[in-house]
């Protein structure tokens, strides 16, 4: 395993790996590893040594940090100042029963966004700027440490999602926001798929600020905070901020749905451990890595078609966050993955095979197939990154 210690280190080993044509896995802690097809590498090219907090002005909100700076010391950092990552980034070890420590290197180049994305945005949209090292091992700098700063704003929107595909991420600057005061959580039972889907439009469309909206079908409500959320079927809906504005948000969506649903509420707390659940997909974590499971993004409104179309065709288990916009999907038994990429191409969406056996993993691409002009601007792209091909190859497609 090839561990830089520092941009220099990590310039020389890149040229090195280019003059010898070796391939290289870029690899933070390992935790989102399992994620993708991915072409066995010469080496193993980790950013582990490459952290440490280089800047952070909590009056400003940027946050200046080192690819390799694990996640949890960049959140304890900005909570100290009572602000944090606004995008909730999802922590994936319970899908792959990983034990090591995600980074802020791998969130931002997975883009992993949680509950609040519909309303904050993804982890792109809080990237200001970065440094990374492309396949030629010439240092590149984009973006800046100020939120009004343009300069080369869309080459970190690039980088966030690449997986590692374009260059060696050394240095991100971000944004941090300040954290609610607290928190509360609106429970609606009873209701399926399709007047969960319509409670929520219909709840983000009143002025509450709704920071997070999901659906857990009876079939998996039970995995959630222990069994405490009342069923049949819990459809959830966050409100955060200061006490007051809580409580009054709290009472007007307690009013509007009462007519439809038996209404309860969660405190502060509880919000905070279901959506946690939530973000990070625990009611699949026991399957191991035996269960195919799949992460589909779609229109708000498409989501509960997509789980009943499947429902009726293979056995499948899921729930619907993001207003309904994002379905995971856990597969009783073979990945279907023809058979989900269909449905999703003909509903409008993207289907990520985030976890499958090894013999699965190998065989079906985990991102859905582009169009083949998007594919083939994708191509260049990544021959004006890397030209050899060398950063972890085949992991995208």
């Amino acid at each position: 395993m090839l561990t830089p210690f520092t941009e220099s280190d990590a310039i020389s080993l890149v040229k090195t790996a280019s003059r010898s044509n070796l391939t290289l896995e870029i690899r933070g802690g390992g935790t989102k590893s399992g994620l993708g097809r991915l072409t066995k590498t010469t080496e193993i090219l980790s950013t582990v040594e490459l952290k440490g907090i280089t800047a952070y002005n909590p009056a400003e909100m940027v946050m200046t940090v080192k690819s390799g700076t694990p996640l949890s010391e960049v959140v304890a950092a900005a909570a100290e100042h009572r602000q944090g990552l606004a995008f909730e980034p999802s922590d994936y070890r319970g899908i792959y029963g990983s034990e090591d420590e995600p980074t802020i290197g791998g969130t931002f180049a997975c883009n992993l966004s949680g509950p609040r994305r519909f309303q904050a945005g993804a982890a792109r949209d809080h990237l200001l700027g970065l440094r990374f090292i492309n396949g030629l091992g010439e240092a590149i700098q984009a973006g800046g440490r100020v939120m009004k700063n343009v300069t080369g704003l869309d080459l970190p929107k690039l980088m966030a999602g690449s997986h590692g595909t374009l260059g060696l991420m050394t240095e991100l600057t971000f944004k941090v926001l300040p954290l609610p005061e607290t928190s509360a959580t609106i429970v609606l039972a009873g209701l399926d798929e399709a007047a969960a889907t319509c409670a929520m439009a219909e709840a983000l469309a009143m002025p509450v600020e709704v920071s997070g909206a999901a659906h857990l079908p009876e079939s998996c409500r039970a995995r959630f905070l222990a069994g405490e959320l009342p069923g049949p079927g819990a459809t959830v809906l966050r409100l955060e901020g200061l006490g007051f504005s809580v409580k009054e948000r709290a009472a007007k969506l307690v009013a509007a749905f009462s007519r439809i649903a038996s209404v309860s509420e969660l405190d502060h707390q509880q919000t905070t451990s279901l959506w946690q659940e939530i973000r990070d997909a625990k009611p699949f974590h026991a399957d191991g890595r035996d269960r195919a499971l799949w992460k589909i993004s779609t229109a708000p409104s498409m989501g509960h078609q997509i789980l009943s179309a499947l429902r009726l065709q293979t056995g499948v288990d899921g729930y619907l966050d993001w207003q309904g916009g994002l379905l995971w999907l856990r597969m009783e038994a073979a990945p279907e993955s023809e058979l989900v990429r269909d449905l999703v191409r003909q509903a409008g969406g993207h289907a990520t095979l985030v976890r499958a056996n090894d013999a699965d993993r190998a065989a079906i691409p985990a991102f859905q197939p582009e169009a083949q002009a998007v594919a083939a601007l994708s191509s260049r792209i990544r021959e004006k990154f890397d030209p050899a091909g060398m950063f972890n190859p085949g992991r995208m497609g």
